[in-house]
């Protein structure tokens, strides 16, 4: 059982609900701040990692944390819950969100002049708001909750993918938030017949009520789809690339990073914690499927691309498409499965260390674009030698997306792997293998470059050692997740469903 404040004889302070206030605090602050607000970067950096310290350290001290808003529990009332796969991904949210506002200062200040910009206007109320979303979603115990936080972050992703306003970051927004809106209306209509279906949304209530009847079937294969549009995932990919290609660099970070993760966390909770037992064997390696045609999709199109910054956004639909064969390597086939922990827990790592990475690498490449003008990869050579510490964060960056070792994104490739053998899946395993080798394609091609020899290396524009810093800090951490990977193993193990350790459908 969760425990509450009451149970535990407090007075704790609720810092999974103040991780939710503190952003949309700061958001309402940025817009009367006007040409001040970026000022609000360092201390809100500093605020969101310490606040997400407490909250994490209350549920590794106590386990599972559960808040019930103004005293009333469900199904009267709504709960906010903190367990360990919350907790990682507030981590993460809070460590990425800081990097992304302190890059983002020096972009989104005032002009030269002193002046107000509207660039400058917009942003740190989006991103602040951004970062609010995603926090909720981190910490709500029910779908409607999660519902809004999901709306939430459409509104501000799509606000941040439009920011330049040129004709093709605002087609790329339209199309991102007609995307977004189906998925919308997928998942609440799932909700609805969920709702209906048991008289209530709470997530743990419904893990004891809901059955692989009919109408639960329908309701969690609506809202996968629209989980699915919202996230990225093959075939519902077609919004990302422009998207992320078209936003400033910062927002692209915070794009890649968070908001598309957020959508599959709560797939996560969904599957496995709502209604395991619908997940037969059928549907869980059709999803698979999905997955390795995702990551397959996604590489060959990222070799394509001669643009850096379509070249990550088309990695992140190929590194995307791992999350989905949790399904298959958790199970499906209605008995115990002792390798399905293996699975749950390689692929949170997995999208955790590529959340850090991708930050670094998105910020990375906001740099060099900086430097040169433009983000052409005919125009990245040498670039390593002016801009020293982005290339090495790229570089590092790319150790992790490939899966190499001591980084997080091989501990998670390393969990996904060892499931797909003891499971007997061997082909599950020849797609992750496959999908690490395009991934050294793909990624050799910028770096390379960097690494040429440039003939007019006085032709580009400073950018300061501190900004390409904090894209180092966050490639330097998707490293440390590896190597420091007992401490996060352990947190995700507070508050596992049982079917993350028995498997699907069992």
């Amino acid at each position: 059982m969760p425990a509450t404040l009451a149970d535990l004889g407090m007075p704790l302070v609720p810092w999974a609900a103040v991780s939710v206030v503190l952003p949309l605090t700061a958001a309402l602050v940025a817009a009367l701040l006007d040409r001040h607000a970026h000022h609000l970067a360092v201390p809100m950096a500093l605020a969101g990692i310490a606040v997400a310290a407490l909250a994490i350290l209350d549920v590794v001290r106590h386990g599972v944390i559960e808040t019930a808003i103004g005293g009333w529990t469900p199904p009267l009332g709504i709960a906010l819950r903190l367990d360990g796969l919350g907790s990682a991904f507030l981590a993460v949210i809070a460590l990425v969100g800081a990097g992304v506002t302190l890059f983002a200062r020096a972009g989104f200040g005032p002009d030269a002049e002193g002046r107000e910009t509207r660039r400058g206007y917009a942003f740190w109320p989006l991103v602040f708001c951004t970062i609010g979303g995603l926090t909720a979603i981190a910490i709500a115990g029910d779908l409607f909750n999660l519902y809004v936080g999901l709306e939430l972050l459409t509104v501000t992703a799509v606000a941040l993918v439009a920011l330049d306003g040129k004709p093709a970051a605002l087609a790329a927004a339209m199309r991102y938030l007609l995307f977004a809106l189906l998925g919308s209306l997928l998942y609440l209509l799932g909700a609805a017949i969920l709702y209906v279906a048991h008289g209530t949304l709470d997530i743990r209530l419904l893990s004891r009520s809901a059955d692989p009847e009919t109408a639960t079937l329908a309701a969690v294969v609506l809202m996968t789809a629209g989980l699915m549009a919202k996230a990225a995932l093959f075939p519902l990919h077609g919004w990302l690339p422009p998207a992320h290609g078209s936003a400033p660099a910062p927002a692209s970070a915070l794009l890649s990073a968070l908001v598309v993760k957020a959508p599959f966390i709560i797939m996560l909770r969904l599957w496995f914690e709502v209604a395991p037992e619908i997940a037969t064997s059928v549907v869980a390696q059709g999803l698979g499927a999905l997955g390795a045609a995702g990551i397959l999709v996604g590489s060959l199109l990222a070799l394509r691309q001669h643009r850096l910054k379509l070249v990550i956004a088309y990695s992140t639909v190929a590194q995307l498409g791992y999350l989905m064969l949790v399904f298959p390597l958790a199970g499906g086939s209605g008995e115990q499965q002792p390798w399905s922990a293996g699975a749950w827990t390689g692929v949170v790592f997995h999208a955790l260390s590529h959340a850090l990475a991708k930050g670094a690498m998105f910020l990375a490449a906001g740099a060099m674009a900086e430097a040169i003008g433009d983000d052409r990869m005919d125009r990245l050579d040498g670039v390593g030698q002016h801009l020293p510490i982005a290339a090495f964060a790229f570089g590092l960056a790319a150790v992790s997306l490939m899966g190499l070792p001591p980084s997080g994104g091989f501990t998670g490739k390393y969990l996904l792997l060892t499931s797909a053998f003891a499971s007997g899946q061997w082909w599950w395993a020849v797609v992750m293998i496959g999908g690490g080798l395009l991934a050294a394609g793909y990624l050799f091609r910028p770096l390379s470059r960097l690494l040429a020899k440039r003939e007019q290396p006085g032709a580009l524009v400073a950018v300061t050692r501190s900004r390409q810093a904090i894209a180092l800090g966050l490639a330097m951490l998707s490293v440390l997740l590896g190597l420091l990977s007992l401490g996060p193993y352990e947190l995700l193990q507070i508050g596992r469903p049982g079917s993350a350790v028995e498997g699907l459908s069992s």
